[in-house]
């Protein structure tokens, strides 16, 4: 049975619903996948009930190897869901004394392949060297690498990731709003936008949803009401968006 930790993210989501290749699984329960620890003990805690039994004792050698002391200070932090504190409980990990922090620390432990190898020549043009890569090692660049490669992976055909790329700790405000407005990323992604919060604070995010053509419908009329009349009128004579966005949109225009 899945442990649930308490933790969701897109990332996790993908390993809950079984949607994510054996090599895949693998990687990352070598330790080498998470961008931060919280993902990445949750990560750990599902694939030690993975069904293949060498992923499950990978993930379980490389949780055993976070040293103790480490592992206890992190649970005692006040953000980490009781859920995933217990599941350590169980396990004979003692939570240090709770403690109010506010940055959000690296992965514990990175014990997996790296990014760098044979197929990682720098003197490659990016997106050469990224079509050269398996799945685990696009994965573990989409969170470590740089704009460049981020803007490649972010439309890469496999949706894992795609979405990794949103998880990656390096993540501008701007490039957000750049991905937001690439009619070649996946609606999963354009999606995964649309429902941040923190990211549809933006006017300039919102913006660029409703007029990229790939945002589902649904999700672009309900951000009509917060545009702008400048905004409204661009999108009413917009060819490139669904009929029914633009013929709104010039309702809202003309009933001022």
């Amino acid at each position: 049975m899945i442990p649930d930790c308490g933790v969701r993210t897109p990332l996790l989501e993908f390993f809950r619903r079984g949607e994510v290749a054996r090599d895949v699984r693998l990687y990352a329960a070598q330790g080498a996948l998470a961008p931060r620890a919280l993902e990445q003990l949750a990560l750990l805690a599902i694939l030690t009930a993975d069904a293949d039994p060498e992923i499950a004792r990978a993930a379980e050698a490389t949780l055993a190897a976070i040293p103790a002391a480490t592992l206890a200070g992190f649970l005692g932090r006040r953000d980490v869901p009781d859920e995933l504190r217990a599941f350590f409980l169980a396990r004979g990990v003692t939570p240090a004394p709770a403690v109010d922090v506010s940055d959000e620390p690296a992965p514990l432990i990175d014990s997996g392949p790296q990014v760098g190898d044979a197929t990682d020549d720098a003197r490659l043009p990016a997106l050469q060297r990224i079509a050269a890569m398996a799945v685990p090692q696009r994965l573990a660049l989409a969170m470590k690498g740089t704009r460049e490669e981020r803007a490649i992976l972010v439309r890469d055909p496999s949706k894992l990731v795609a979405i990794a790329v949103l998880s990656s700790p390096k993540l501008t405000d701007a490039e957000v709003e750049s991905i937001a407005k690439m009619a070649s990323v996946s609606d999963e992604v354009l999606r995964l936008i649309a429902s941040t919060r923190a990211w549809t604070k933006s006017y300039a995010v919102v913006v660029a949803l409703a007029r990229n053509p790939k945002t589902p419908v649904a999700i672009s009329m309900n951000l009509l009401p917060r545009l702008a009349e400048r905004d409204l009128r661009l999108l009413s004579t917009d060819r490139n968006v669904p009929d029914i966005l633009r013929v709104t949109a010039r309702r809202r225009v003309v009933m001022g």
